[in-house]
């Protein structure tokens, strides 16, 4: 089920993937000849908070998750980003450290570029500033509504909402036809929501238990999408 007309996807997910697509050819060119591509491990570390920045990483396949370590060490994952998109470029544009970590939620192929090519290649392309710019716009959005639903929503809620963007991740590299199958491990999901594994697995019994998904080991189904937004509170409002 789409959910256009059910959520508003945009308000909780942002992404960059659409900064690259439809460059200009030379421009894509020149930045495909800058690219060093690696292949990385389930788990591994692609940089750490605070790090020095020498570039930045376009993942050309997997899924990567962005995540800062608080004081005891427990990981507050700030997003999960997909297959076509960058990461790393904040600390580029802001001429600093990276400002989280990030690792790889999946084996993963994933391009590195180069701190001063990038900003060169930006310099040049009014096309790719003015991407980087809106798409930075977007996700001060995003972020703010993530602060605000972890002030003011229950950890079902967000638990919820969690579960909807995952879907979407997913979604992109399901084929027609086929269930969306979100999987990730139990402690990266409560991370996400920023609650103990033990309140996602009692959450996720009972949201098994209500009809709206089903489980099989590590996978998640969603099955009534309807019923999940529902639930996340964040439904769109019914047109008159």
């Amino acid at each position: 089920m789409s959910l256009s007309g059910l959520f508003p996807i945009d308000k909780w997910n942002f992404r960059s993937r659409s900064v690259l697509s439809n460059l200009p050819e030379e421009e894509h060119a020149a930045l495909a000849s800058l690219m060093t591509t690696q292949r990385y491990n389930k788990g591994e570390v692609i940089f750490r908070e605070a790090a020095p920045a020498f570039g930045i990483y376009y993942i050309q396949k997997g899924k990567v998750k962005k995540y800062r370590v608080d004081k005891e060490g427990k990981e507050q994952i700030i997003y999960v980003a997909n297959t076509g998109e960058l990461v790393g470029y904040h600390a580029i544009l802001a001429g600093g450290r990276y400002p989280d970590s990030a690792a790889t939620l999946e084996e993963s192929i994933i391009a590195f570029i180069p701190k001063d090519d990038f900003l060169q290649l930006l310099n040049r392309s009014g096309t790719l500033a003015r991407r980087l710019l809106k798409t930075l716009s977007h996700e001060f959005t995003v972020l703010t509504n993530s602060i605000s639903a972890f002030t003011h929503r229950s950890v079902q809620e967000r638990l919820a909402i969690t579960l909807i963007v995952l879907r979407e991740k997913f979604k992109d590299e399901t084929p027609a036809g086929e269930d969306i199958l979100i999987q990730i491990p139990r402690t990266d999901l409560a991370n996400m929501v920023g609650t103990g594994v033990e309140n996602v697995t009692r959450f996720l019994s009972a949201f098994k238990q209500a009809g709206v998904l089903t489980i099989a080991g590590k996978k998640i189904c969603i099955t009534d999408v309807k019923k999940l937004v529902e639930i996340s509170g964040c439904g769109e409002p019914l047109s008159s």
